[in-house]
């Protein structure tokens, strides 16, 4: 396949890109599996528009039972020549899925940033973030492998990992491209067949991820379904997947195991988070204020997981705290058109996540926090037609709030008081999530003690928002259950098999 050049963004700089989008838009339907498109002539539609600016993009057709159960089956077809594909081999597939990639960055970044509404000079992180996910577990494929176990009986006995078969991976518009590419890298290096299902509100990246990796992984691998829910659920309980990985909120993930439950299929869920950030008053004060307003995700518009939407601030130093936040949130992230290289935070996903952020914002003031800032649609004439709104702070928060206690998704900061170090972690474990956190101090053993006292699966000191390839993200409590980004993600994806060979004569 011929590889274009990602200058679309690289050599551009300091405008707006809105007019290139129509030029690297996929043309596929959607659904792709055995190595094919189709284009099912009874199938529905989704139309893709443009958060920023509501004008149409695309549209892709809707997996029906028939279109799931097709894909499944192709997939299954082709899982016992590729789990016999030597490792070094399916390495190498996933080695070049990340070069094309990296060739086409700009371009993926662009799509995204038209379609799910984040900026397009971070959308480019995405695509390297994937294109590194690919080579990570290329290079684990020799790790798959099992142990000798000592018997007492005349036998060697030992046991080796195989793969599952036919994978599921169903994940969230936040970052389209980054988990359409980079979650099929663990369960294709173990040996496994993938069919994927990208969201709803913005599956474009997903499609055209598909036209650019035709080619490299043999007919069946690797293929795709387009759809809302019902497509979702039938990917889900279909009896010949054999495992479902998740990146969603928690009724999806409950959804899911649901669904999953019939045939007792193995399932990864990663899932929602109301996640604390705990200010120290030794810690320094300006890192600390960066932290707050990176690990919030303002630039994504507050729809990350791992946001630390649960700022606790100790009460020697919060009002200082809360005005110096205000003021590096305002001057670091002004709400622009997503696809402008200016921009420093984009636009709410869709319709419904800007309404049900909004009502969060109305409630909060009805409950009694008090807003520091944001709270509202941008008042730019340009922005009118687009689903922005500006990065919010409340303070006054209490932990019986609903803001202090629900999912969001948005761009919502709330900043909570405390005193009381047993108090301060009542409340911080004192919701139903746990997802990650964040602890500022220069005391190594209060570091220490407060990362032991939280009750979240992937903890930062001193840092927020950044994740390590090859450290085991994932949450405690309904935050999910698995670990992804790392070689417990490659076992995910595996099953134990035990064999005893008997050595008497």
């Amino acid at each position: 396949m011929k590889q274009q050049s990602s200058s679309v963004v690289a050599d551009d700089t300091e405008q707006d890109l809105s007019g290139r989008v129509p030029g690297v838009l996929p043309t596929s339907s959607g659904l792709y599996w055995g190595g094919l498109w189709h284009t099912p002539g009874e199938a529905g539609r989704i139309r893709s528009s443009n958060p920023s600016t509501g004008e149409p993009l695309a549209e892709v057709l809707v997996a029906g039972n028939a279109e799931v159960d097709a894909a499944v089956q192709s997939a299954k077809a082709a899982a016992p020549a590729w789990a016999r594909t030597p490792p070094m081999d399916r390495a190498r597939c996933l080695r070049e899925a990340a070069t094309r990639i990296r060739a086409h960055a700009g371009e993926l970044a662009l799509i995204d940033a038209a379609d799910c509404g984040n900026p397009v000079k971070a959308m480019m992180f995405d695509a390297e973030i994937a294109a590194t996910q690919l080579e990570y577990f290329s290079g684990l494929v020799l790790e798959i492998k099992g142990e000798t176990i000592p018997t007492a009986n005349g036998s060697l006995n030992y046991t080796v990992r195989e793969p599952l078969g036919v994978v599921a991976r169903i994940f969230p518009f936040n970052h389209p491209f980054m988990f359409a590419a980079g979650k099929i890298a663990a369960p294709l290096a173990a040996g496994n067949c993938v069919v994927i299902k990208p969201p709803e509100q913005a599956p474009l990246s997903t499609v055209r991820l598909m036209e650019l990796l035709h080619g490299v992984f043999p007919a069946g691998v690797l293929n795709c379904v387009t759809g809302g829910r019902e497509t979702g659920a039938a990917l889900a309980s279909h009896p010949d997947v054999g495992a479902v990985a998740l990146i969603g909120s928690v009724p999806a993930g409950k959804a899911v195991l649901h669904a999953a439950a019939d045939t007792l299929k193995h399932t990864l869920l990663e899932l929602g988070g109301k996640n604390a950030m705990i200010i120290y008053p030794d810690a320094d004060f300006e890192k600390a204020v960066g932290g707050a307003v990176r690990g919030m995700n303002f630039t994504w518009c507050g729809q990350s997981c791992g946001s630390t939407s649960r700022l606790f601030v100790h009460e020697s130093i919060h009002d200082r705290f809360v005005e110096a936040l205000a003021a590096r949130v305002q001057a670091t992230h002004t709400p622009g058109i997503a696809t402008d290289l200016r921009t420093t935070m984009g636009a709410l996903v869709s319709r419904a996540q800007y309404d049900r952020t909004m009502q969060y914002i109305e409630s909060a003031q009805r409950e009694g926090a008090t807003l520091v800032c944001g709270g509202k649609h941008p008042a730019d004439a340009r922005l009118a037609r687009g689903l922005f709104i500006e990065p919010t702070v409340f303070a006054d928060v209490t932990p019986g709030m609903t803001l202090a206690r629900e999912e969001i998704f948005g761009p919502v900061l709330s900043v909570l008081r405390w005193r009381d170090e047993d108090e301060l972690f009542a409340a911080v474990n004192g919701v139903e999530f746990g997802l990650t956190g964040s602890i500022w101090t220069r005391d190594l053993v209060t570091a220490h003690r407060a990362a032991s006292r939280v009750e979240a699966g992937y903890i930062w000191i001193n840092d927020s928002s950044a994740h390590t390839t090859g450290a085991p993200f994932g949450g405690y409590k309904q935050s999910g259950k698995g670990r992804e980004e790392s070689k417990e993600e490659l076992f995910e994806f595996t099953q134990i098999k035990n064999v005893n060979v008997s050595l008497a004569d």
